[in-house]
């Protein structure tokens, strides 16, 4: 299974024609251009017309384009998923998904759509989370379109009055339950964004965080946050070698069908193989892909 690179996760504000502009030549994985949060009641349709004729239009390389809608219970949302699907980015990011229901209604309403537009879940409600395996487990229905999960940590906080400080303490239970859903059903997971975008080692102590719980990247509020998140995402030079070592030594004819073998003085066994293969790919997906177009 080929695997596509969500290391940074910008959100781009739909209102703004610069920014959508500026965003092909960003050094990012993905792009959310959105409609939702980032753009006020009075420019909600001009931001809808505009992400629309910008992703109809291309010209962003290799970076996955991502349209976050409003909720179908707003005044925009209806129109902006019927607009957002005549675009066909890669994926449409649905607000404050809560239950399983929320999916089901969402894929009804996008009817005869390509196959190849996708359904990402922003997680940011309390029934959410309690709600997070059913969710997750639509990704196995027929007629399945959801693919990743996005942390709605902001939201989260405001719902709950949990903190995102002290290492995201009152979050952590949350975070752990959306990785084992999403786990569990083979989705993608990005974490929530990092506010203080002129804090470096507050952002790369976050980005850590949340790469040591199994998310694959992490959103963004600005540019400036997209290398440390490309570069804590990423597999390093050691990891990839050593992955590569792994591979090879399972590849030798003398521990074909071997469940475990000695590795320069460790058990190493096939299920290390299998998470070698992964990292592989996941760098081989990440030098494929290049830098900024």
């Amino acid at each position: 299974m080929s695997i596509r690179p969500r290391r940074s996760v910008l959100y781009m504000p739909g209102s703004n024609a610069r920014a959508l502009e500026k965003a092909k030549t960003l050094d990012a994985d993905a792009l959310i251009l959105d409609l939702e949060d980032a753009v006020a009641p009075d420019a909600k349709e001009i931001a809808r017309s505009q992400v629309c004729e910008a992703v109809k239009a291309g010209g962003y390389g290799h970076r996955e384009l991502v349209i976050r809608i409003n909720g179908l219970d707003t005044a925009w949302g209806r129109d902006d998923l019927a607009a957002a699907v005549d675009a066909a980015p890669d994926a449409i990011l649905a607000p404050k998904v809560s239950s399983a229901s929320d999916i089901f209604t969402l894929t009804g309403h996008m009817g005869h759509a390509p196959r190849s537009i996708k359904l990402w879940a922003m997680m940011e409600t309390p029934l959410g989370m309690l709600n997070a395996g059913e969710v997750a487990a639509t990704a196995k229905e027929g007629s399945a379109r959801l693919s990743c999960f996005v942390m709605g940590t902001n939201d989260l906080a405001k719902e709950t009055g949990a903190r995102l400080d002290n290492g995201r303490r009152g979050m952590v239970g949350w975070l752990s339950i959306c990785v084992a859903a999403a786990c569990a059903h083979g989705l993608s997971i990005i974490d929530g964004v990092y506010n203080d975008f002129k804090d470096e080692d507050g952002l790369i102590a976050e980005c850590e965080h949340g790469r040591d719980f199994g998310m694959d990247g992490k959103t963004l509020i600005h540019p400036g946050q997209i290398a440390a998140a490309n570069c804590i995402f990423a597999p390093s030079e050691a990891e990839v070698a050593d992955a590569r070592t792994v591979i090879e030594a399972f590849e030798q004819p003398e521990n074909a069908g071997k469940g475990a073998i000695n590795l320069n003085g460790r058990m190493v066994e096939r299920m290390h193989a299998d998470m070698a293969k992964r990292t592989v790919q996941l760098a081989e997906a990440i030098s494929g892909r290049g830098g900024a177009a």
